[in-house]
């Protein structure tokens, strides 16, 4: 929970504008003027929203008859639910951030407006081809599209180059990607000798990315024809199974569970461990402490070498069904996900653009030396499955009974069993 708050909050301060007063209680109400004012919402604290004014101030030179009203809120826990309660009262905002794990709600509920139409429109600054299939996740059903990826942060293995020298590892994992031997079997074996020598081989994060990346890399399936397959396909039980002895002999650390004292960051910096899974957002930390070159990304192995689809952390820009100001919401919305808006907010953050032509967000710096890594995964990646999404509270659910796995709590064939029966109740 600790990483999906840590890496929403990282989407949320990547693509926040601070704005303009004005409006009323209702979605589009009139400023001074002759202005009318967009009310929109988000999460992230104050000194998040102080971050992005250049985009808020570029858009009303641009744009004198529209203001933005941001209304956001501290905490991702309590903004869905208020969210909701909006929406149930009819004063939701024009457009708001909907999280990965909530929008196939929101779809289901019908209370965001399809934007296909608009999308491919002229005055669209944003269109539908310009974001990659996969990380529309749970966004798009049935060939419509109901939200727009703000920005992403694709899950990769950064590794500390002096953790496995240490351990006696002389070959590069990044170099060994771009030869395509990139294999699980050969990232196992750096996790062992890692261990041998008194390191952890790597850090976890308990969420849907790093558990469903090495489902990935076994070559099993999580969802299968609306299915939930984790617990039965040969390959994925291997892959969890692998996860669960790794936690238990302190192969694998999970970073929920680390003491803040000496967290996933701390340890990575005192080469105390060979590899950290994270997004983009890990260079924030390494600044304030590490030797920059000592570090580098890879993507998670696959079986044969070759370059699989991994997981990408996504939230969605979507618009109120009931907006009395549908024309100037879209402005808004186009502006704020498309190439212009997204080198505006991008700059100098943690986060990686989620539409094409912005990469040099990614690159411009140069760092970590196979920062093209981060665009791999993100071209050819997933957010969370559109099966799982569309049940609010699944993906929680999940990661929390896998923790009771991963500690020991209960036993692997239980946990399996009890895992298929919970993804079956909640699927109705």
């Amino acid at each position: 929970m600790k990483r999906a708050l840590a890496i929403l909050g990282v989407l949320a301060l990547a693509t926040t504008a601070c704005s303009g007063s004005g409006g009323g209680n209702v979605p589009g109400t009139s400023g001074g003027q002759g202005q009318v004012t967009v009310r929109w919402s988000t999460w992230g604290s104050a000194e998040d929203l102080k971050l992005y004014e250049k985009f808020t101030d570029d858009f009303h030179k641009r744009h004198p008859g529209i203001r933005l009203k941001l209304e956001s809120v501290a905490d991702y826990e309590d903004y869905h639910p208020k969210l909701l309660a909006q929406l149930t009262s009819k004063t939701a905002p024009d457009v708001f951030f909907v999280g990965d794990d909530y929008i196939g709600k929101f779809v289901s509920a019908g209370v965001i407006t399809p934007l296909d139409d608009q999308l491919s429109g002229p005055e669209s600054k944003s269109k539908p081809e310009d974001f990659f299939e996969g990380i529309y996740g749970g966004a798009k059903r049935d060939g419509k599209i109901y939200g727009v990826p703000n920005d992403t942060n694709p899950e990769v293995l950064w590794f500390d180059k002096q953790a496995l020298k240490d351990a006696g590892i002389t070959e590069d994992p990044a170099a060994l990607h771009e030869a395509k031997q990139w294999t699980m079997a050969k990232y196992l074996e750096m996790n062992a000798k890692l261990k041998t020598a008194g390191k952890a081989g790597s850090i976890f994060w308990n969420w849907y990315g790093s558990t469903y990346s090495m489902i990935n890399g076994f070559g099993g399936k999580v969802w299968d024809g609306g299915k939930f397959v984790a617990t039965t396909d040969a390959k994925s039980r291997e892959a969890l199974q692998t996860l669960a002895k790794g936690y238990q002999d302190k192969t694998f650390l999970s970073a929920d569970t680390l003491p803040d004292s000496n967290g996933p960051s701390t340890q990575f910096l005192k080469h105390k461990v060979g590899f950290y899974a994270g997004g983009r957002w890990v260079i924030d930390s390494l600044k304030k402490g590490g030797e920059l070159d000592n570090y580098d990304i890879v993507p998670f192995p696959s079986q044969t070498g070759e370059p699989m689809p991994g997981a990408v952390a996504a939230s969605y820009l979507s618009i109120n069904k009931d907006t009395k100001l549908p024309k100037e919401a879209f402005t808004f919305l186009t502006e704020f996900v498309g190439k212009d808006g997204q080198l505006l907010r991008l700059k100098g953050g943690g986060a990686v653009p989620s539409v094409k032509g912005a990469e040099q967000v990614v690159l411009e710096d140069k760092y970590p030396a196979h920062a093209q890594t981060f665009l791999d995964v993100r071209d050819t990646g997933f957010a969370n499955y559109a099966e799982e999404v569309s049940v609010p509270g699944l993906t929680a659910a999940i990661n929390e009974h896998l923790m009771k796995v991963w500690t020991g709590k209960v036993g692997f064939d239980e946990g399996m069993t009890e895992l298929q029966k919970l993804v079956e109740s909640k699927l109705g």
